[in-house]
Protein backbone atom coordinates (compact mmCIF):
# COMPACT_ATOMS: atom_id res chain seq x y z
CA UNK A 1 0.00 0.00 0.00
CA UNK A 2 1.50 3.31 -1.10
CA UNK A 3 1.33 5.98 1.63
CA UNK A 4 -0.39 9.32 0.99
CA UNK A 5 2.94 11.11 1.45
CA UNK A 6 4.63 8.93 -1.16
CA UNK A 7 1.70 9.34 -3.58
CA UNK A 8 1.78 13.13 -3.08
CA UNK A 9 5.53 13.23 -3.77
CA UNK A 10 5.05 11.11 -6.90
CA UNK A 11 2.23 13.31 -8.20
CA UNK A 12 4.11 16.52 -7.39
CA UNK A 13 7.33 15.29 -9.03
CA UNK A 14 5.68 14.05 -12.23
CA UNK A 15 3.37 17.09 -12.37
CA UNK A 16 6.29 19.53 -12.14
CA UNK A 17 8.08 17.46 -14.79
CA UNK A 18 5.04 17.68 -17.07
CA UNK A 19 4.22 21.33 -16.29
CA UNK A 20 7.82 22.29 -17.07
CA UNK A 21 6.87 21.90 -20.72
CA UNK A 22 4.65 24.95 -20.21
CA UNK A 23 7.79 26.95 -20.90
CA UNK A 24 6.65 26.43 -24.49
CA UNK A 25 3.55 28.37 -23.42
CA UNK A 26 5.79 31.31 -22.59
CA UNK A 27 7.23 30.98 -26.08
CA UNK A 28 3.71 30.92 -27.51
CA UNK A 29 2.88 34.07 -25.55
CA UNK A 30 6.05 35.74 -26.80
CA UNK A 31 4.98 34.90 -30.38
CA UNK A 32 1.54 36.44 -29.77
CA UNK A 33 3.03 39.53 -28.12
CA UNK A 34 5.57 39.99 -30.92
CA UNK A 35 2.88 39.67 -33.61
CA UNK A 36 0.15 41.57 -31.74
CA UNK A 37 0.05 44.01 -34.65
CA UNK A 38 -1.71 41.31 -36.67
CA UNK A 39 -4.66 41.62 -34.30
CA UNK A 40 -5.03 45.26 -35.30
CA UNK A 41 -4.94 44.37 -39.01
CA UNK A 42 -7.42 41.50 -38.52
CA UNK A 43 -9.90 42.63 -35.81
CA UNK A 44 -11.43 39.17 -35.28
CA UNK A 45 -8.04 37.41 -34.93
CA UNK A 46 -7.68 37.94 -31.16
CA UNK A 47 -11.26 36.79 -30.58
CA UNK A 48 -10.87 33.42 -32.32
CA UNK A 49 -7.46 32.71 -30.76
CA UNK A 50 -8.96 31.13 -27.59
CA UNK A 51 -11.40 29.03 -29.67
CA UNK A 52 -8.46 27.76 -31.76
CA UNK A 53 -6.51 26.86 -28.62
CA UNK A 54 -9.59 25.23 -27.15
CA UNK A 55 -10.61 23.40 -30.34
CA UNK A 56 -7.18 21.83 -30.35
CA UNK A 57 -7.60 21.24 -26.61
CA UNK A 58 -10.82 19.30 -27.20
CA UNK A 59 -9.18 17.04 -29.78
CA UNK A 60 -5.93 16.65 -27.86
CA UNK A 61 -7.72 16.21 -24.55
CA UNK A 62 -10.02 13.49 -25.82
CA UNK A 63 -7.13 11.77 -27.59
CA UNK A 64 -4.89 11.91 -24.50
CA UNK A 65 -7.63 10.80 -22.11
CA UNK A 66 -8.60 7.82 -24.24
CA UNK A 67 -4.98 6.85 -24.91
CA UNK A 68 -3.85 6.99 -21.29
CA UNK A 69 -6.78 4.94 -19.99
CA UNK A 70 -6.53 2.44 -22.88
CA UNK A 71 -2.81 1.93 -22.23
CA UNK A 72 -3.58 1.13 -18.57
CA UNK A 73 -6.36 -1.27 -19.59
CA UNK A 74 -4.32 -2.88 -22.40
CA UNK A 75 -6.84 -2.15 -25.19
CA UNK A 76 -4.16 -0.08 -26.98
CA UNK A 77 -0.52 -1.14 -27.18
CA UNK A 78 2.40 1.35 -26.94
CA UNK A 79 3.51 1.02 -30.56
CA UNK A 80 2.87 2.79 -33.87
CA UNK A 81 2.46 -0.21 -36.16
CA UNK A 82 0.55 -3.44 -35.73
CA UNK A 83 -1.63 -1.88 -33.03
CA UNK A 84 -5.18 -2.79 -32.04
CA UNK A 85 -8.37 -1.98 -33.93
CA UNK A 86 -9.34 0.39 -31.10
CA UNK A 87 -6.21 2.43 -31.75
CA UNK A 88 -6.91 2.93 -35.46
CA UNK A 89 -10.58 3.73 -34.87
CA UNK A 90 -9.59 6.29 -32.24
CA UNK A 91 -7.07 7.96 -34.55
CA UNK A 92 -9.59 8.16 -37.41
CA UNK A 93 -12.15 9.59 -35.02
CA UNK A 94 -9.66 12.35 -34.19
CA UNK A 95 -9.44 13.32 -37.87
CA UNK A 96 -13.21 13.64 -38.13
CA UNK A 97 -13.40 15.49 -34.80
CA UNK A 98 -10.82 18.00 -36.04
CA UNK A 99 -13.12 18.85 -38.94
CA UNK A 100 -16.19 18.85 -36.71
CA UNK A 101 -14.62 21.00 -34.00
CA UNK A 102 -13.22 23.52 -36.49
CA UNK A 103 -16.53 23.96 -38.27
CA UNK A 104 -18.65 24.03 -35.14
CA UNK A 105 -16.47 26.42 -33.16
CA UNK A 106 -16.13 28.68 -36.19
CA UNK A 107 -19.91 28.85 -36.58
CA UNK A 108 -20.42 29.52 -32.87
CA UNK A 109 -17.78 32.29 -33.02
CA UNK A 110 -19.67 33.83 -35.94
CA UNK A 111 -22.91 33.54 -33.94
CA UNK A 112 -21.37 35.36 -30.99
CA UNK A 113 -20.05 38.09 -33.30
CA UNK A 114 -23.46 38.38 -34.99
CA UNK A 115 -25.09 39.11 -31.64
CA UNK A 116 -22.52 41.86 -31.04
CA UNK A 117 -22.96 43.21 -34.58
CA UNK A 118 -19.33 42.58 -35.54
CA UNK A 119 -17.35 40.58 -38.10
CA UNK A 120 -20.34 39.05 -39.93
CA UNK A 121 -18.83 39.96 -43.29
CA UNK A 122 -15.70 37.96 -42.47
CA UNK A 123 -17.60 34.75 -41.63
CA UNK A 124 -16.02 32.59 -44.34
CA UNK A 125 -12.57 34.03 -43.70
CA UNK A 126 -12.86 33.23 -39.99
CA UNK A 127 -13.94 29.64 -40.62
CA UNK A 128 -11.32 29.15 -43.35
CA UNK A 129 -8.48 30.43 -41.14
CA UNK A 130 -9.66 28.35 -38.18
CA UNK A 131 -10.07 25.13 -40.20
CA UNK A 132 -6.75 25.52 -42.07
CA UNK A 133 -4.95 26.11 -38.77
CA UNK A 134 -6.52 22.99 -37.23
CA UNK A 135 -5.78 20.82 -40.28
CA UNK A 136 -2.08 21.72 -40.28
CA UNK A 137 -1.95 21.27 -36.49
CA UNK A 138 -3.41 17.77 -36.81
CA UNK A 139 -0.59 16.71 -39.13
CA UNK A 140 2.11 18.25 -36.94
CA UNK A 141 0.87 17.46 -33.41
CA UNK A 142 -0.67 13.96 -33.61
CA UNK A 143 2.68 12.13 -34.02
CA UNK A 144 3.98 14.04 -30.99
CA UNK A 145 1.03 12.92 -28.85
CA UNK A 146 1.53 9.28 -29.75
CA UNK A 147 5.28 9.46 -29.13
CA UNK A 148 4.87 10.99 -25.66
CA UNK A 149 2.14 8.52 -24.67
CA UNK A 150 4.06 5.43 -25.79
CA UNK A 151 7.44 6.51 -24.40
CA UNK A 152 6.06 7.60 -21.02
CA UNK A 153 4.18 4.31 -20.61
CA UNK A 154 7.18 2.22 -21.66
CA UNK A 155 9.44 4.03 -19.17
CA UNK A 156 7.14 3.48 -16.20
CA UNK A 157 5.68 7.00 -16.00
CA UNK A 158 1.96 7.55 -15.57
CA UNK A 159 0.46 8.86 -18.84
CA UNK A 160 -2.52 10.17 -16.84
CA UNK A 161 -0.10 12.70 -15.30
CA UNK A 162 2.46 13.17 -18.07
CA UNK A 163 0.61 12.95 -21.38
CA UNK A 164 -1.92 15.79 -21.53
CA UNK A 165 0.22 18.45 -19.80
CA UNK A 166 3.11 17.78 -22.21
CA UNK A 167 0.90 17.48 -25.29
CA UNK A 168 -1.25 20.52 -24.52
CA UNK A 169 1.70 22.81 -23.84
CA UNK A 170 3.79 21.87 -26.86
CA UNK A 171 0.54 21.86 -28.84
CA UNK A 172 -0.24 25.44 -27.79
CA UNK A 173 3.22 26.58 -28.88
CA UNK A 174 2.96 24.81 -32.23
CA UNK A 175 -0.63 25.83 -32.96
CA UNK A 176 0.14 29.45 -32.04
CA UNK A 177 3.04 29.46 -34.50
CA UNK A 178 0.81 27.81 -37.11
CA UNK A 179 -2.02 30.29 -36.46
CA UNK A 180 0.28 33.30 -36.82
CA UNK A 181 1.66 31.84 -40.07
CA UNK A 182 -1.85 31.22 -41.40
CA UNK A 183 -2.86 34.79 -40.51
CA UNK A 184 0.16 36.13 -42.36
CA UNK A 185 -0.78 34.06 -45.42
CA UNK A 186 -4.37 35.28 -45.11
CA UNK A 187 -3.20 38.91 -45.13
CA UNK A 188 -1.28 38.29 -48.37
CA UNK A 189 -4.64 37.47 -50.03
CA UNK A 190 -4.74 36.20 -53.65
CA UNK A 191 -3.28 32.72 -54.19
CA UNK A 192 -2.51 32.22 -50.50
CA UNK A 193 -6.20 32.49 -49.55
CA UNK A 194 -6.92 29.71 -52.05
CA UNK A 195 -4.09 27.62 -50.57
CA UNK A 196 -5.71 27.88 -47.13
CA UNK A 197 -9.06 27.01 -48.69
CA UNK A 198 -7.49 23.93 -50.33
CA UNK A 199 -6.13 22.79 -46.93
CA UNK A 200 -9.57 23.22 -45.36
CA UNK A 201 -11.22 21.36 -48.25
CA UNK A 202 -8.76 18.46 -47.95
CA UNK A 203 -9.58 18.09 -44.25
CA UNK A 204 -13.30 18.17 -45.08
CA UNK A 205 -13.09 15.42 -47.72
CA UNK A 206 -10.84 13.23 -45.53
CA UNK A 207 -13.23 13.60 -42.59
CA UNK A 208 -16.31 12.76 -44.65
CA UNK A 209 -14.57 9.69 -46.14
CA UNK A 210 -13.62 8.44 -42.67
CA UNK A 211 -17.17 9.01 -41.43
CA UNK A 212 -18.69 7.06 -44.34
CA UNK A 213 -16.19 4.23 -43.85
CA UNK A 214 -16.58 3.79 -40.08
CA UNK A 215 -20.08 4.99 -39.24
CA UNK A 216 -21.24 1.39 -38.62
CA UNK A 217 -18.44 0.73 -36.10
CA UNK A 218 -19.98 0.95 -32.58
CA UNK A 219 -16.79 2.25 -30.95
CA UNK A 220 -16.32 4.94 -33.63
CA UNK A 221 -19.99 5.96 -33.47
CA UNK A 222 -19.91 6.15 -29.65
CA UNK A 223 -16.86 8.41 -29.73
CA UNK A 224 -18.48 10.79 -32.23
CA UNK A 225 -21.84 10.78 -30.46
CA UNK A 226 -20.42 11.61 -27.04
CA UNK A 227 -17.83 14.06 -28.40
CA UNK A 228 -20.56 16.02 -30.23
CA UNK A 229 -22.20 16.83 -26.90
CA UNK A 230 -18.77 17.84 -25.61
CA UNK A 231 -18.24 20.13 -28.61
CA UNK A 232 -21.59 21.85 -28.11
CA UNK A 233 -20.76 22.56 -24.47
CA UNK A 234 -17.15 23.57 -25.15
CA UNK A 235 -17.94 25.82 -28.13
CA UNK A 236 -20.16 28.08 -26.08
CA UNK A 237 -17.85 28.02 -23.06
CA UNK A 238 -14.74 29.00 -25.01
CA UNK A 239 -16.40 31.84 -26.90
CA UNK A 240 -16.99 33.41 -23.50
CA UNK A 241 -13.21 33.20 -23.04
CA UNK A 242 -12.72 34.90 -26.40
CA UNK A 243 -15.07 37.71 -25.39
CA UNK A 244 -13.34 38.14 -22.00
CA UNK A 245 -9.90 38.10 -23.66
CA UNK A 246 -11.16 40.86 -25.94
CA UNK A 247 -12.00 42.85 -22.78
CA UNK A 248 -8.54 42.13 -21.32
CA UNK A 249 -7.02 43.35 -24.59
CA UNK A 250 -9.08 46.55 -24.41
CA UNK A 251 -8.05 47.09 -20.77
CA UNK A 252 -4.37 46.67 -21.62
CA UNK A 253 -4.59 49.06 -24.58
CA UNK A 254 -6.56 51.64 -22.58
CA UNK A 255 -4.12 51.58 -19.68
CA UNK A 256 -0.56 51.70 -20.90
CA UNK A 257 0.81 51.17 -17.38
CA UNK A 258 -0.55 47.60 -17.39
CA UNK A 259 1.30 46.75 -20.60
CA UNK A 260 4.51 48.34 -19.28
CA UNK A 261 4.39 46.68 -15.83
CA UNK A 262 2.78 43.29 -16.49
CA UNK A 263 3.81 41.07 -19.46
CA UNK A 264 0.33 39.54 -19.62
CA UNK A 265 0.40 38.31 -23.22
CA UNK A 266 3.73 36.58 -22.67
CA UNK A 267 2.32 34.38 -19.90
CA UNK A 268 -1.30 34.01 -21.09
CA UNK A 269 -0.94 30.68 -22.97
CA UNK A 270 1.15 29.23 -20.11
CA UNK A 271 -1.43 30.31 -17.52
CA UNK A 272 -4.37 28.64 -19.24
CA UNK A 273 -2.21 25.61 -20.07
CA UNK A 274 -1.24 25.06 -16.45
CA UNK A 275 -4.77 25.39 -15.08
CA UNK A 276 -5.88 22.94 -17.75
CA UNK A 277 -3.04 20.64 -16.70
CA UNK A 278 -4.18 20.74 -13.06
CA UNK A 279 -7.66 19.72 -14.16
CA UNK A 280 -6.33 16.99 -16.45
CA UNK A 281 -4.14 15.41 -13.74
CA UNK A 282 -7.01 15.44 -11.24
CA UNK A 283 -9.61 14.23 -13.75
CA UNK A 284 -7.52 11.76 -15.73
CA UNK A 285 -6.21 9.98 -12.65
CA UNK A 286 -9.81 9.87 -11.39
CA UNK A 287 -11.14 8.32 -14.63
CA UNK A 288 -8.46 5.62 -14.52
CA UNK A 289 -9.27 4.86 -10.87
CA UNK A 290 -12.96 4.67 -11.75
CA UNK A 291 -12.22 2.30 -14.66
CA UNK A 292 -10.06 0.11 -12.41
CA UNK A 293 -12.63 0.19 -9.59
CA UNK A 294 -10.27 1.74 -7.03
CA UNK A 295 -12.32 4.95 -6.62
CA UNK A 296 -15.99 5.14 -5.66
CA UNK A 297 -18.20 6.92 -8.22
CA UNK A 298 -19.32 9.61 -5.78
CA UNK A 299 -18.57 13.32 -5.51
CA UNK A 300 -17.74 12.81 -1.83
CA UNK A 301 -14.91 10.46 -2.82
CA UNK A 302 -12.79 13.49 -3.71
CA UNK A 303 -11.48 13.11 -0.15
CA UNK A 304 -9.86 9.86 -1.32
CA UNK A 305 -8.25 11.72 -4.21
CA UNK A 306 -6.63 14.55 -2.23
CA UNK A 307 -3.04 13.43 -2.79
CA UNK A 308 -3.46 13.83 -6.56
CA UNK A 309 -5.33 17.12 -6.06
CA UNK A 310 -2.77 18.65 -3.71
CA UNK A 311 0.20 17.44 -5.76
CA UNK A 312 -1.21 18.84 -9.01
CA UNK A 313 -2.12 22.19 -7.41
CA UNK A 314 1.22 22.63 -5.59
CA UNK A 315 3.06 22.00 -8.85
CA UNK A 316 0.99 24.71 -10.58
CA UNK A 317 1.91 27.29 -7.93
CA UNK A 318 5.60 26.51 -8.43
CA UNK A 319 5.21 26.98 -12.19
CA UNK A 320 3.25 30.26 -11.86
CA UNK A 321 6.15 31.70 -9.87
CA UNK A 322 8.56 30.50 -12.54
CA UNK A 323 6.43 32.12 -15.27
CA UNK A 324 6.59 35.49 -13.55
CA UNK A 325 10.39 35.39 -13.49
CA UNK A 326 10.71 34.14 -17.08
CA UNK A 327 8.25 36.65 -18.50
CA UNK A 328 9.88 39.57 -16.69
CA UNK A 329 13.29 38.38 -17.89
CA UNK A 330 12.07 38.24 -21.50
CA UNK A 331 10.77 41.80 -21.22
CA UNK A 332 13.95 43.01 -19.47
CA UNK A 333 11.96 43.99 -16.38
CA UNK A 334 13.43 41.62 -13.79
CA UNK A 335 13.63 43.21 -10.33
CA UNK A 336 12.51 42.20 -6.81
CA UNK A 337 9.63 44.70 -6.86
CA UNK A 338 8.36 43.54 -10.26
CA UNK A 339 8.70 39.87 -9.26
CA UNK A 340 6.65 40.52 -6.11
CA UNK A 341 3.94 42.46 -7.98
CA UNK A 342 3.65 40.11 -10.93
CA UNK A 343 3.80 36.97 -8.75
CA UNK A 344 1.00 38.32 -6.56
CA UNK A 345 -1.10 38.93 -9.67
CA UNK A 346 -0.44 35.42 -11.00
CA UNK A 347 -1.02 33.71 -7.63
CA UNK A 348 -4.41 35.44 -7.46
CA UNK A 349 -5.23 34.05 -10.90
CA UNK A 350 -4.06 30.60 -9.81
CA UNK A 351 -6.08 30.44 -6.59
CA UNK A 352 -9.29 31.55 -8.30
CA UNK A 353 -8.95 29.36 -11.40
CA UNK A 354 -7.33 26.20 -9.95
CA UNK A 355 -9.83 25.79 -7.10
CA UNK A 356 -12.74 25.92 -9.55
CA UNK A 357 -11.17 23.67 -12.19
CA UNK A 358 -10.36 20.96 -9.64
CA UNK A 359 -14.00 20.82 -8.55
CA UNK A 360 -15.24 20.87 -12.15
CA UNK A 361 -12.79 18.23 -13.37
CA UNK A 362 -13.53 15.74 -10.63
CA UNK A 363 -17.28 16.34 -10.90
CA UNK A 364 -17.33 15.78 -14.67
CA UNK A 365 -15.38 12.52 -14.30
CA UNK A 366 -17.73 11.16 -11.65
CA UNK A 367 -21.04 12.34 -13.12
CA UNK A 368 -20.32 11.04 -16.64
CA UNK A 369 -19.23 7.69 -15.17
CA UNK A 370 -22.40 7.51 -13.09
CA UNK A 371 -24.49 8.04 -16.24
CA UNK A 372 -22.80 5.21 -18.13
CA UNK A 373 -20.80 7.49 -20.45
CA UNK A 374 -17.07 7.27 -21.13
CA UNK A 375 -15.54 9.98 -18.88
CA UNK A 376 -12.52 10.27 -21.19
CA UNK A 377 -14.79 11.62 -23.96
CA UNK A 378 -15.86 14.48 -21.68
CA UNK A 379 -13.49 15.17 -18.80
CA UNK A 380 -10.37 16.70 -20.38
CA UNK A 381 -12.16 18.51 -23.25
CA UNK A 382 -14.68 20.15 -20.91
CA UNK A 383 -12.24 20.98 -18.13
CA UNK A 384 -9.60 22.31 -20.54
CA UNK A 385 -12.08 24.66 -22.22
CA UNK A 386 -13.41 25.73 -18.84
CA UNK A 387 -9.81 26.21 -17.74
CA UNK A 388 -9.33 28.67 -20.62
CA UNK A 389 -12.47 30.56 -19.65
CA UNK A 390 -11.92 30.49 -15.87
CA UNK A 391 -8.27 31.52 -16.22
CA UNK A 392 -9.17 34.39 -18.57
CA UNK A 393 -11.92 35.60 -16.22
CA UNK A 394 -9.58 35.22 -13.23
CA UNK A 395 -6.94 37.25 -15.08
CA UNK A 396 -9.46 40.04 -15.72
CA UNK A 397 -10.51 39.97 -12.05
CA UNK A 398 -6.88 40.01 -10.86
CA UNK A 399 -6.00 42.92 -13.15
CA UNK A 400 -9.05 44.83 -11.95
CA UNK A 401 -8.22 44.18 -8.28
CA UNK A 402 -4.45 44.67 -8.22
CA UNK A 403 -3.72 47.17 -11.00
Amino acid sequence: MISAKTEFAKTLKQSVMAYAFNIFGISAGAIVAYHSGLFQLVPWAVVIYPPILSARGVIGGLFCGRLSTALHLGTIQPRFFGNTKSFYLLFQAMVFLTFEASLFMGLVAVLFRTFSGKFVGEMWDMINVLMATMAIALIVISPLTLTVSFLSFKHGLDPDIILYPVESTVSDFLITAIYISVLQLYLLHSVFWYFLFAVSLTLSFAALYIFAKNMQEPEFAKTLKESLLTLVIVSFIINIAGTVLGRVDELIRERREIYEAYPVYVVYPALIDTIGDVGSVVGSTATTKLALGTLKASLSSIKDHLTEVSGAWAASMIMYFAYSILALSIRGMLSPVNIAKFSLLLFTVNVLAAALIILVSFSVAVITYQRGLDPDNFEIPIESSLADTLTTISLLVALTVWV
